[in-house]
């Protein structure tokens, strides 16, 4: 498993502790799901307004959100060989992520953890537009945050 950071924010420091524990989900979600690990995944944490600007440009929503996935095409589709395959790009708002934990009164860690957990089940295929795709989304991010012990209360 490949993991390329890129923090361009200054909101918060991101620290080793946190990185080891976004490992740790991408990696659980990944098992979860009965993938190998022979991904990349791209995490990016941004401003508000970053993420802002590129909610409006892809999608088409002119307002700040918390978290944005972009899935890739798969290789095969390309006809090349990689050693890994990239799944996509992850986007965070460390700030719209740190008002989100004082909203649900958990910790930062806690929202970024779930946050990344969204977005690889997003990039392994899955969605919410439909209130039962939803719940199974939700149940799979259950099921690997309390694996991890990410809980609430954390």
């Amino acid at each position: 498993m490949d993991i390329i950071f890129d923090d361009r924010q200054e909101f918060k420091k991101l620290n080793e502790d946190l990185l080891e524990k976004i490992k740790s989900v991408i990696n659980e979600c990944l098992d979860y799901e009965g993938y190998s690990d022979d991904y990349e995944v791209s995490l990016s944490f941004v401003t508000n307004d970053e993420i802002r600007t590129l909610n409006r440009d892809y999608r088409g929503i002119d307002k700040v959100t918390d978290v944005l996935s972009f899935p890739l095409l798969t290789d095969d589709e390309f006809d090349v060989d990689y050693e890994e395959q990239s799944l996509g790009d992850i986007v965070i708002s460390i700030e719209r992520a740190n008002e989100q934990a004082k909203e649900y009164n958990h910790s930062l860690e806690r929202e970024i953890c779930f946050l990344v957990c969204h977005s690889m089940f997003h990039l392994l295929g899955y969605d919410h537009m439909e209130e039962e795709e939803a719940k199974e989304m939700h149940s799979k991010e259950e099921e690997v945050l309390n694996k991890l012990s990410i809980t609430r209360d954390l």
